[in-house]
């Protein structure tokens, strides 16, 4: 089974190339490093593991066959999308259209990596597939939610007229070893915080949720996702929801830091609410999340003290 990943040296990229290894598979991590790592998959030394680093929004040159391809190079936090809001717009349409093309060309499974942030701002919550969203398409976030949503419509357009076997997982807040100190998430922002002593800055009052999936039950629904024939999107996520204030404290009380809370002034368009409908995931795939939060945390806090807060694998 030969399989290939485009942004496979991110965060979520990497530990589906340890996942997809570990079942046997044949792997081709693509990267251009944008805001993937090389560390990320520095460890990894089998012999039918290959780091290439390639910018997929360029044709790429595979030969022999390919059983899967799995489209995931994107930048995917708000620092980075709204530093580089071109690269992440082109690795949305040409990134997409040229996996797309690719995967065509090899008879192979194509699975899109997607986002809950095709919600945009959602006016109904728990948020299910059949919601087609609340998106500002010229706000600052706009770059990352219509790459996304736009990349959806071309899978789906491949899958219609040229009869690719496609999926789309949308991906809900995910967190876990390997999140990036300075990605601008919630859960890794908080953790550096905390084991730095400094305020844990909140934007808003902290009323607004989200929801938290490790990466483990992620990368689970995923595979599971990879290897149906399921082509309708497919939420991947954890449905319980937490408010931001609530996160912060149990961060705290984890650490045991006397960090105090700040409040900020909530960005432009930052969702008011964040939860999945996982009914499709659990009835098609038999999916749905184990790691309980805390565990969860307990976790991402070691690897990030072991790691001294580099994002260095320890």
């Amino acid at each position: 089974m030969k399989v290939v990943i485009t942004g496979g040296a991110g965060f979520v990229g990497s530990h589906l190339c340890e996942r997809l290894l570990a079942d046997g598979a044949e792997v081709l991590c693509l990267d251009n490093l944008l805001t993937g790592r090389p560390e990320n998959v520095a460890h990894i030394t089998s012999p039918r593991f290959e780091f290439r680093r390639h910018d997929i929004t360029t044709p790429v040159e595979i030969a022999g066959p390919v059983d899967f391809v799995l489209h995931f190079a994107s930048a995917a936090s708000p620092v980075d999308y709204m530093a580089h809001p071109i690269q992440t717009l082109k690795a949305g349409a040409l990134g997409s259209w040229i996996t797309l093309g690719f995967a065509r060309a090899k008879g192979a499974r194509f699975l899109l990596a997607s986002t809950s942030e095709v919600y945009g701002d959602p006016a109904v919550s728990p948020q299910p597939e059949t919601y087609w969203g609340h998106v500002n398409p010229v706000g600052p976030r706009g770059c990352y939610d219509e790459a996304k949503r736009f990349a959806e419509a071309m899978t789906m357009a491949y899958h219609r007229y040229h009869g690719v076997n496609t999926g789309i997982v949308r991906i809900f807040n995910t967190y876990g070893p390997r999140n990036r100190p300075d990605d601008g998430r919630v859960v890794p922002a908080f953790i550096t915080q905390a084991i730095r002593g400094e305020p844990l800055m909140i934007h808003g009052d902290g009323t607004q949720t989200r929801s938290f999936c490790y990466v483990s039950d992620l990368v689970d629904g995923i595979v599971r996702l990879l290897r149906s024939e399921i082509h309708d999107p497919v939420n991947i996520g954890n449905p319980q929801e937490l408010r931001v204030l609530d996160l912060a404290r149990l961060v705290l009380d984890l650490t045991g830091s006397r960090s105090a809370i700040v409040h900020r002034p909530r960005p432009e368009d930052d969702p008011t609410r964040r939860c999945p409908d996982i009914t499709r995931a659990r009835t098609l795939l038999g999916w749905e999340p184990r790691v309980a939060l805390r565990d969860g945390l307990t976790q991402t806090l070691e690897w990030f003290a072991a790691g001294r807060l580099s994002g260095r694998q320890p």
